[in-house]
């Protein structure tokens, strides 16, 4: 039985505490996506010489001082035709575009003033050897990779931790939660291992070698409900009973250093407490310190939402123009879920907002 709710600042506080980061490895820069940075990423200066980043006219930029298209400046030394990524000439420090610059039977006039440095990729532009392109426990993203791989890296130290997800039972509701788990452990940078329904949560203890487990259903009060006392018997029950709303039943344990969550056998309640602690506990084995910082996108609500005293809750909203609706609080039907555009988070210590209240509308999965 849940004699108490435990704060989710408590909770956090506790992961924080106790995870610890998973032992890096070294990946091909492609395969890297949605991985954490074991340590800060460098590359080689590029470039080692001025580039020109436009065709154009290579040129020294004081000769063109006072130019324009009303009063044209002869140049004395013509200047060298350029194409992008073509190293500047020795007597040139900048590019001018191609109607910047008159050229006819052998003599040129300058058009426009043109400054130094303009159209040119100083030595070091692309990448400093002494300011790294991303740093430890920053997650990589797609444009990473391209960054990454045109600045010549092909190989990075990364942290990825090894999440199995158990889904305690066969309903259809808990299957597709642990699927729903599995790819989003995935897409943030993990490697998930989705178990069949039905596997003993003892036998899993005893032979897992994963990093974390998340264990989806028997987290309540019903006959078959017994996850939470095996993990009481099997390792070590540090919480039963979270202040999350919904997924109160919620249950947090370690197995030596090992992680183990406990959801309850709803969507909408697995969904809220893997959000608010799951991937919290993935962001700690990877190595992201405090969490990894969730965008959001600032609206307006479109009506007064209460909430308890004490309960973090999360809510489904709908967008309508620069506004949003809530959906659903406490349970969140999954016609709520699928019709909402995102979330928004009312901490334990607020009882709800005033309609008007600018909220912070958070993605799904």
């Amino acid at each position: 039985m849940i004699s108490r709710l435990t704060p989710l600042s408590d909770v956090l506080a506790m992961v924080d505490l106790r995870v610890k980061a998973v032992t890096p490895r070294t990946l091909d820069v492609a395969a890297a996506a949605g991985r954490a940075l074991a340590v800060d990423a460098m590359a080689a200066p590029r470039p080692t010489a001025p580039l020109a980043l436009i065709d154009g006219w290579a040129l020294a930029s004081d000769a063109t001082l006072g130019a324009a298209a009303h009063n044209p400046l002869p140049l004395v030394h013509p200047p060298q035709r350029i194409e992008a990524g073509q190293p500047l000439p020795p007597d040139a420090d900048s590019v001018a575009p191609f109607h910047a610059v008159k050229s006819a039977n052998g003599l040129a006039e300058a058009l426009a003033t043109i400054n130094p440095g303009d159209g040119v990729l100083q030595p070091g532009g692309d990448s400093d050897p002494l300011i790294p392109l991303r740093r430890a426990g920053e997650r990589m993203r797609m444009m990473d990779l391209a960054a990454f791989a045109a600045a010549g890296v092909s190989r990075i130290a990364v942290r990825e931790p090894r999440i199995r997800v158990l889904p305690l039972r066969g309903s259809t509701i808990i299957a597709a939660a642990a699927r729903l788990l599995a790819q989003d452990v995935e897409r943030r940078g993990g490697a998930a291992k989705l178990d069949e329904p039905g596997r003993d949560l003892g036998t899993v203890l005893a032979s897992e070698t994963a990093d974390a487990i998340v264990v989806i259903g028997g987290t309540g009060s019903g006959r078959n409900d017994t996850c939470v006392h095996t993990m009481a018997r099997d390792s070590e029950l540090a919480v039963h009973g979270m202040a999350i709303a919904p997924g109160e039943t919620a249950a947090l344990g370690f197995a030596g250093s090992r992680p183990l969550l406990l959801l309850p056998g709803r969507l909408d309640a697995a969904l809220a407490v893997w959000l608010m602690v799951g991937r919290r506990i993935q962001d700690r084995l990877a190595g992201i310190p405090g969490g990894e910082r969730q965008l959001s996108e600032p609206l307006t609500l479109s009506r007064k939402l209460s909430s308890t005293v004490g309960l973090c809750e999360i809510v489904p909203v709908r967008r309508i123009q620069n506004s949003v609706e809530p959906l659903a609080s406490k349970y969140l039907p999954l016609s709520a879920l699928t019709r909402s555009d995102g979330w928004i988070l009312i901490p334990a210590e607020c009882d709800g907002y005033d309609e008007g209240a600018t909220v912070q509308v958070r993605p799904w999965p």
